[in-house]
């Protein structure tokens, strides 16, 4: 029969190894900005990123936006994504999906958009 100490023992490996299998299976994708992606795209990956909407670049029609840092800019088509009210203009938007290419431009499929909020800090106008 077996010990107390060796069935802890036995528990606490399953336990760990259960734990380890799942954070291997089930690995999150790092966040990069637009930058980060197009200095390595490979299509068909699944990605996240992170981005500045572009001003007026939003197109309910076709469902598609773009988003930048400045330096480079990168199309997220949204329509398989849920997408709350706070998609505008020049708000950071956090994108998850799978990157492909149309045209010969670089565009993530977007499944999860969550846009920032916006800032409790930002300067009110007040009326003196």
């Amino acid at each position: 029969m077996l010990t107390r100490r060796v069935r802890l023992l036995a528990v606490g490996l399953v336990v760990t190894l259960g734990l380890v299998g799942t954070m291997l299976v089930d690995a999150p994708t790092p966040t990069m900005t637009v930058e980060e992606l197009l200095a390595s795209p490979v299509v068909g990956t699944k990605v996240a990123v992170r981005g500045e909407v572009v001003d007026g670049s939003i197109d309910n029609a076709s469902s598609v936006f773009l988003i930048g840092d400045g330096f480079r800019t990168l199309s997220i088509s949204f329509l398989d994504a849920s997408v709350s009210n706070g998609l505008d203009d020049n708000r950071t938007i956090y994108a998850e999906g799978v990157l492909g290419q149309i045209d010969g431009s670089w565009v993530v499929h977007a499944t999860v958009i969550k846009t920032s909020c916006p800032s409790k800090y930002e300067e009110s106008s007040t009326s003196d």
